[in-house]
């Protein structure tokens, strides 16, 4: 079966589904279901997608799970001791718990799902794991046991609204922080980029650090570091995780009123900051570390005569300075499209202009606090 997983990896798996099993006792629609969470696998998960004999638990688990490179990221804040991770799912943030702690026990209430981790575990040489299937905020209730961290991945609840904060997720952390406290010095928790980080600070208490974690300018989630003995104020620390890793730090409060405001001009340079320092919120503390100016108060652009390659997201040098009546008259135009505070979503503006896509060449449509709405002809010079 493993076989013929590998060899339809490629196969449209609707056309499985639909097809006869070649295996007795396995339908066709288990392993339509294996080969899709497989090829899901992929990228996100390659250490599971290469070893031998995976098995996989509904494509749903994949999608929701961590990626390998931010589960290796929270590795690195665990302290090396012994970890328990109350919602282990389908067992990605344990096994690199694994790596870089003594032991550690992961907890998951869905059965099948916790049977699944612990199958594979072996496979892929995690040794020191031990796997309950049980609801890991009722295991500590019944337990006297000590952990140097405690990490919990609460779902939020499907009621919820697109804003939401902790108090609407299961397990609720909120409820039960005094619980997590008594049986650890230092608590992980995880949490969708939608969770407000000023509602977050609100719900929560000894907040050390709130880690914005983003993969090729995607903010994937926010990290909660709390420590049972800190009452300072908490460290917002924005990484980007390509192939390089970039980070942004500050305090809470560090933010400055004002930014200075420059006029866009070909031969500049524009920087656009990566989503994990806008989700971080310090939009003028970003220019004066990096010594830049602002184009428009509202518009997160900023402008230097120099390229500083250490800056975490995209730098574009200025060709052009255009306007709309410009573009009406331009034929052939060619060009990526960003929007950054400006009226047309980017969509649109493909359509109303006749945009054709360009790697290298950009259109970005934007607000100028001195001449209003522009269009930056722009050369891409450095990505995420």
């Amino acid at each position: 079966m493993q076989e013929y997983i590998r060899e339809h990896q490629h196969t449209d798996v609707h056309q499985l589904a639909m097809a006869r099993s070649p295996f007795p006792g396995i339908s066709a629609q288990e392993l339509a279901a294996q080969i899709a969470a497989r090829k899901k696998s992929a990228r996100k998960l390659p250490s599971w997608h290469s070893a031998e004999g995976i098995y996989y638990p509904p494509l749903l688990s994949v999608e929701q799970c961590s990626s390998e490179i931010t589960a290796a990221y929270k590795a690195e804040l665990t302290t090396g001791g012994r970890l328990i991770d109350l919602t282990g799912g389908f067992g990605v943030d344990s096994f690199y718990f694994s790596k870089v702690n003594e032991s550690v026990t992961h907890c998951e209430i869905n059965e099948e799902l916790s049977a699944i981790a612990s199958y594979n575990a072996p496979l892929l040489g995690q040794e020191n794991t031990s796997f309950l299937a049980a609801d890991g905020i009722e295991h500590l209730k019944n337990s006297a046991e000590q952990f140097s961290t405690i990490y919990i991945d609460p779902a939020r609840r499907s009621s919820a609204g697109k804003v939401f904060m902790l108090k609407d997720c299961s397990p609720d952390v909120v409820d039960n922080l005094d619980l997590l406290l008594a049986h650890t010095d230092c608590l992980l928790i995880k949490t969708a980029p939608l969770l407000d980080i000023s509602a977050g600070l609100k719900e929560l208490r000894n907040v050390a650090a709130i880690h914005v974690l983003s993969v090729k300018n995607e903010c994937k989630e926010l990290i909660w570091l709390l420590e049972k003995d800190f009452h300072g104020t908490a460290q917002i620390i924005c990484t980007t995780l390509n192939s390089s890793r970039k980070e942004f730090s500050f305090l809470m409060g560090e933010e400055t009123a004002t930014s200075q405001m420059a006029i866009p001009a070909a031969g500049k340079y524009l920087y656009e900051p990566d989503v994990a320092l806008l989700k971080g919120g310090a939009f003028n503390l970003i220019a004066e570390r990096y010594q830049l100016k602002k184009i428009h108060p509202q518009t997160q652009l900023y402008i230097s005569d120099v390229i500083n390659e250490t800056f975490p997201g995209r730098i574009f040098r200025i060709d052009n300075i255009l306007s709309a009546a410009d573009l009406k008259k331009a034929k052939n135009l060619t060009g990526s499209v960003i929007v950054r505070n400006y009226p047309e979503k980017a969509a649109a503006l493909v359509e109303k202009y006749h945009i054709r896509p360009d790697d290298h060449q950009f259109l970005i449509f934007a607000q100028a606090e001195s001449s209003g709405k522009i269009i930056l002809k722009s050369t891409i010079l450095q990505h995420y």
